[in-house]
């Protein structure tokens, strides 16, 4: 991590009060169902953002969602969170994202399909994981943010737009004009707002699964495949899903339930 963006990361606001309450609920082993929904309701602004969300045709939900305890019952509080979280962080940045030839709309977009797969793929057979993945899956692009305004710094706009356009990927444009990847810019942030390790994590280890903990390692790999699978302009291709298919069949993973968690997203 180069010094300028530990410098960005550390002089990041703090979490606005709604945040940390969500956060206490969630992590209250004696909380329940609707102690997370009287904070949500609370404020109104994040109520319709969750509802917003919630009522995406991403999750192939055939009625409408039309309450907070609703989308909680629906999704379960780990998810609900996720939709929480991700409202509030992005609001916490000023989203340019020019140096990766994307809109704001197009990063909105990769972050909700990564999000719509995976929880597709766990809510029924593993919900329990969504406590971690849910707020992963949405926030583990939120590095790029960061990024993007190092390299506009560093005025390598130019040299990192040629190496997107060449065969290099996005990582490693990443690692070669900014010295760090966005997993890991990502996962200093959330860090740095002291969210639970499990999260922080999940997040840092999604490219290398194998390095991370027992307990994380299924959750890391579940995020890398849904991250291999969107591409960076939030599409999804017939190239992009079979190396998808690959990191299945590499970690053992159930195929059937990708395929179906999958499509909603295309």
């Amino acid at each position: 991590m180069t010094e300028d963006l530990l410098k960005k990361i550390k002089q990041l606001p703090p979490l606005p009060e709604s945040a940390m309450q969500i956060e206490a609920v969630y992590q209250d082993p004696d909380s329940s169902f609707n102690d997370m929904v009287k904070i949500l309701e609370k404020d109104p602004l994040l109520t319709a953002d969750i509802l917003k969300a919630a009522n995406s045709p991403l999750y192939g939900f055939s009625r409408e969602i039309n309450s907070i305890s609703q989308a909680v019952g629906l999704f379960g509080m780990g998810t609900v969170r996720g939709f929480a979280l991700a409202s509030i962080v992005k609001k916490s940045f000023a989203l340019d994202l020019s140096p990766y030839g994307i809109n704001a709309d197009a990063f909105s977009t990769l972050s909700k399909k990564q999000h719509a797969i995976v929880t597709a793929w766990c809510l029924k057979s593993n919900p329990k994981l969504l406590g971690v993945l849910s707020p992963a899956a949405f926030l583990v692009e939120i590095g790029k943010v960061l990024i993007a305004q190092q390299i506009i710094a560093d005025n390598t706009q130019e040299k990192f737009k040629e190496l997107l356009g060449s065969a290099m990927d996005a990582q490693k444009a990443e690692k070669e004009l900014a010295g760090v990847d966005t997993p890991e810019v990502s996962a200093s942030i959330f860090e740095h707002w002291k969210f639970e390790q499990g999260l922080v994590d999940t997040i840092r280890y999604c490219n290398n699964p194998q390095n991370a903990q027992d307990e994380i390692q299924l959750c890391a790999k579940i995020l890398q495949v849904a991250r291999a699978v969107v591409l960076i302009n939030g599409t999804i291709s017939q190239e992009s899903i079979a190396t998808a298919k690959e990191l299945v069949i590499k970690y053992g993973l159930d195929m059937e339930s990708f395929e179906k968690a999958l499509q909603n997203a295309l």
